[in-house]
């Protein structure tokens, strides 16, 4: 269907299209090493808990900018947990990490954590936290967008399906909205494609019913 045929059918529906606000690349590479890209754009884990990504993205506000910095688990796409700030540093960085592992009763040893190679994910402070939970840092290049991809995604649907849609008046409303958002809507009802269409904390607990099935099927075999 042409262009003109799409415009002309929307001002007889009186539609007005939403401008998409211009992407802002927020990543600038710490002058610390990065880590290794172990992920290689492969983007999916076996089990719960073997692959987490995240990055830091920006909320706008009338009182101001707010960050927001993720964690989310590869295996179903749940948001593990988060961390809002108006600093965009490595202070954010910990505080979202921190409240992952702590929403995983903080065994992670052995967890990778993908991201990009942003300062607030090379600071000492970050890398130190890394060493001490047992996490294992991977970093995609600067520049380009596919080598975090799935967390860029989540930032995507964050701003598409919501943020662009509301307006803020303060920061506590946004993080209070959002996190209302995140864990009334996105982990729990939102269907994901990459999860066989349920929602992420439904195929987390399908897989975990199945796998159990599983488990009691072998053993009353092998009794």
């Amino acid at each position: 269907m042409s262009e003109n045929t799409v415009a002309a059918r929307m001002a007889e529906l009186g539609l007005v299209a939403r401008r998409r606000p211009r992407a802002r690349s927020l990543t600038r590479q710490g002058k610390r090493p990065a880590a290794p890209a172990l992920v290689r754009r492969k983007f999916a884990a076996v089990a719960a808990d073997v692959l987490w990504c995240g990055d830091v993205t920006q909320i706008d506000t009338d009182e101001g900018k707010l960050y927001l910095a993720t964690v989310e688990n590869l295996f179903s796409r749940r948001l593990l947990d988060y961390a809002m700030s108006e600093h965009h540093d490595a202070a954010l960085t910990c505080a979202s990490l921190q409240m992952a592992a702590a929403s995983r009763g903080g065994d992670v040893d052995g967890v990778i954590f993908h991201s990009d190679r942003g300062k607030e994910y090379a600071a000492a402070r970050y890398q130190e936290l890394c060493r001490r939970l047992g996490v294992i840092q991977s970093m995609g290049r600067v520049g380009c967008a596919l080598n975090n991809a799935a967390a860029e995604a989540f930032n995507s649907t964050l701003k598409v399906e919501y943020v662009h849609r509301h307006r803020f008046r303060t920061r506590a409303e946004a993080r209070l909205k959002i996190a209302t958002w995140i864990a009334d809507f996105y982990n729990t009802t939102r269907r994901h494609s990459a999860n066989d269409g349920l929602a992420p904390i439904t195929f987390e607990r399908h897989i975990i019913e199945k796998r159990h099935a599983s488990s009691a099927l072998l053993r009353t075999a092998v009794a």
